[in-house]
């Protein structure tokens, strides 16, 4: 075996070091976020920006939802790499992207946003109460000057009533701005929205099975 130079040496410590650093400050980040789960949880639910519970809904209409968003939410631990449609992003860290950070972009926080997931906002909250706050937190496009938080506030926005006085179409639409809110804007973009409840159709009657993690257009991506 070759002996190691002195750079190489200094290199080879060096990624130690930043592996080590990087190691600590997520398992950091997740103790932090343990700590914070209960009152952060407690504090949303008890807040008056709930404004829909699970039975608020049907229970087919949670099943459009979950079937959409994610299949497995209620059988997988804060992740879901492996069941096709499902994309990389579950409810739970979703939920984290939307409670943890402040601002949040795609990249490297990929990473502290699925630790805080499997290891902090999974173990710690019920499925029933992860669904009850996404119903009431997610990011539903903007409308008239403000961002759309929640589904109750969406159905005031788009339809002028309650979400559970929605019909299926509606409903549908608004579960098909949720990957793409500006996208599948309903009034802005209402062709693209319709083609996506069109598709969404097809995967709620087992018409249409998706190939793969990330087929989560179910079919082509449109252009």
């Amino acid at each position: 075996m070759l002996p190691i130079s002195t750079p190489s040496k200094y290199r080879l410590a060096a990624a130690l070091m930043a592996a080590l650093a990087i190691f600590v400050y997520y398992l950091g980040s997740v103790a932090k976020a343990r700590r914070d789960t209960p009152r952060l949880v407690s504090s949303i639910l008890e807040s008056d920006r709930m404004k829909i519970d699970l039975g608020d809904l049907a229970p087919e209409r949670i099943d459009m939802l979950l079937k959409v968003e994610d299949p497995k939410f209620y059988r997988h631990g804060g992740v879901d790499f492996r069941t096709p449609g499902a994309g990389i992003t579950t409810i739970t860290q979703g939920l984290v992207k939307r409670m943890y950070f402040k601002q949040y972009k795609p990249g490297i926080k990929k990473l502290k946003q699925t630790l805080i997931a499997v290891f902090a906002l999974d173990p710690m909250v019920s499925k029933d109460d992860q669904l009850r706050l996404f119903l009431n937190l997610v990011y539903l496009g903007e409308w008239k000057g403000r961002k759309i938080i929640g589904f109750p506030a969406a159905s005031q926005a788009y339809f002028g009533e309650p979400v559970r006085e929605l019909n299926e179409d509606e409903y549908l639409s608004l579960v098909a701005m949720i990957i793409a809110p500006a996208t599948y804007h309903v009034k802005k973009q209402p062709e693209a929205n319709a083609e996506r409840v069109r598709r969404i159709r097809l995967l709620l009657s087992g018409e249409y099975q998706p190939t793969g993690l990330m087929d989560f257009h179910y079919g082509p991506k449109p252009d």
